[in-house]
């Protein structure tokens, strides 16, 4: 301890990071909607044993029983009804299952037990929806206190994400537009969540962090080189919980189907590397992209897939070109006439 005090005395000794009083309170309120949240979904699954017990199918017809369809059949099996042809006529217009599939899947035994079962399960998942609404507009509070004060230029309207249970009461990406003073969901793959949950860990700016690298270092997904006698035993990911590294790590594993030039990465990195390190190399260009747009307010520009092939293409075409130079070659392309469009490499002299 007195060798701590002493370090610290003299400068010598880093501080942890610690946001700002504002992003603190941010933080415990987005904490504490996530506690709420994973017990919502307890509560859903609660729901889901108690149909499959009364032999009630509805989890294999709908995707979501908490959506539309499905709140509305729960709901009128709690009243009473018991056909299943009536229950089917709650389908919303815009599911994908017929009446007769959904009517065949809520065949089943209605027995007393079970029913209490999904009645409590159902008034408890209710319950934590509320507690979550509650917890909203303390963020939407909060988030309005951290409003910035420069003028900035109306936020350019955007195709909002289809709304769930458990989704915002309020437009997240609105409120953190006039706290951060850029869209962050501009950036591919970072949804509203992904983007709250990153301002309420680390702030609307990062100059605690000097460089990119140090904000990587932080959140653990650069390389941990492990050297010993100048060989390489390892190169593995520092381990740790931290909340920002597990959301841009969601945000990279929902790009595997898009046609941006993160997916094209993603895909490329998956090929070489496999599916846990591609996710968290993406993670990591993700942070560098957040780091550079919240410290310099600079705006993300999209890129699609086929001009991110193309410039790795000239990357390695280039490359080629250095390897041929200290080869003492030289390289000649060849015509685009039936000809293949690879190099050729001819000897000097």
């Amino acid at each position: 301890c007195q060798w701590i005090y002493r370090l610290h005395s003299v400068g010598l000794l880093a501080a942890a990071f610690r946001p700002d009083e504002q992003t603190c309170r941010l933080r415990a309120y987005l904490r504490q909607r996530a506690n709420l949240i994973h017990s919502a979904s307890r509560h859903v699954q609660h729901l889901q044993k108690a149909l499959e017990q009364m032999n009630l199918k509805l989890t294999e017809i709908l995707s979501d029983i908490t959506g539309v369809t499905g709140r509305s059949i729960i709901r009128a099996i709690l009243r009473g009804t018991r056909a299943p042809e009536k229950l089917a006529k709650y389908r919303d217009k815009q599911g994908k299952a017929s009446e007769a599939e959904i009517a065949q899947a809520l065949t089943g035994s209605y027995r007393e037990e079970h029913l209490f079962e999904l009645k409590l399960a159902y008034e408890a998942w209710q319950f934590t929806l509320g507690q979550v609404e509650k917890v909203d507009g303390q963020i939407a509070q909060q988030l309005g206190r951290m409003r910035c004060d420069r003028a900035l230029p109306p936020l350019p309207p955007k195709a909002r994400p289809k709304r769930r249970a458990s989704s915002p009461g309020f437009d997240v990406r609105a409120a953190l537009y006039y706290v951060v003073g850029l869209d962050l969901t501009e950036v591919e793959g970072i949804s509203e969540l992904t983007a709250l949950t990153v301002i309420s860990e680390i702030g609307p700016g990062v100059s605690r962090f000097a460089t990119v690298q140090k904000f990587c270092s932080w959140l653990g997904l650069c390389p941990n080189w492990q050297k010993t006698g100048g060989r390489v035993k390892s190169s593995r990911t520092r381990r740790g919980v931290n909340r920002v590294a597990q959301a841009l790590r969601m945000a990279a594993q929902s790009l595997h189907h898009s046609r941006g030039a993160l997916g094209g990465f993603l895909r490329r990195m998956k090929g070489r590397l496999g599916a846990q390190a591609a996710v968290t190399a993406t993670a990591h260009k993700l942070a560098r992209i957040v780091y550079l747009a919240l410290k310099h307010g600079l705006t993300y520009v999209r890129q699609s897939q086929e001009e991110y092939e193309d410039r790795m293409k000239e990357k390695q075409i280039q490359a080629l070109r250095r390897k041929a130079r200290r080869l003492g070659l030289d390289i000649v392309e060849k015509a685009a006439g039936g000809a293949p469009a690879a190099a050729a490499a001819s000897a000097q002299g």
